[in-house]
């Protein structure tokens, strides 16, 4: 039972990263497109964070393959939650990561102007 259980655990660590895309595989020439995008844009678009950073698909990668090396589609958020946000699961997912948050480039340049004109 126990040895299932490791193999299994086992499995799910070496499958993570498609764990991350729910399943979708991703193309040999995402990580030099990441890399590029994070060169141009290294800080969170809404909250302007750089600790822990994210290349977040406008449109699901799991659901529009076709798009996921198109620069349109991208967007940087952050995963550290600067200023009590994280911005990548509140805003790119609307708090579930299955969620696809078709206003995310609108809600961005919104939440970034009232966090930056907040009193």
């Amino acid at each position: 039972m126990i040895e299932k259980l490791l193999i299994y655990l086992l499995n799910q660590w070496q499958n993570r990263e498609s764990l991350k895309t729910f399943g979708a595989i991703r193309s040999s020439r995402w990580p030099a497109t990441r890399k590029n995008h994070l060169k141009l844009y290294p800080n969170c678009a809404l909250c302007g964070g750089n600790k822990i950073i994210e290349v977040h698909h406008k449109k699901m990668f799991n659901k529009n393959p076709e798009l996921e090396l198109e620069p349109s589609n991208l967007i940087t958020l952050c995963e550290s939650g600067k200023n009590g946000i994280v911005c990548h699961r509140a805003f790119g997912h609307l708090g579930d990561y299955k969620t696809e948050n078709p206003d995310v480039e609108l809600d961005v340049v919104m939440w970034r102007e009232k966090i930056l004109n907040r009193k």
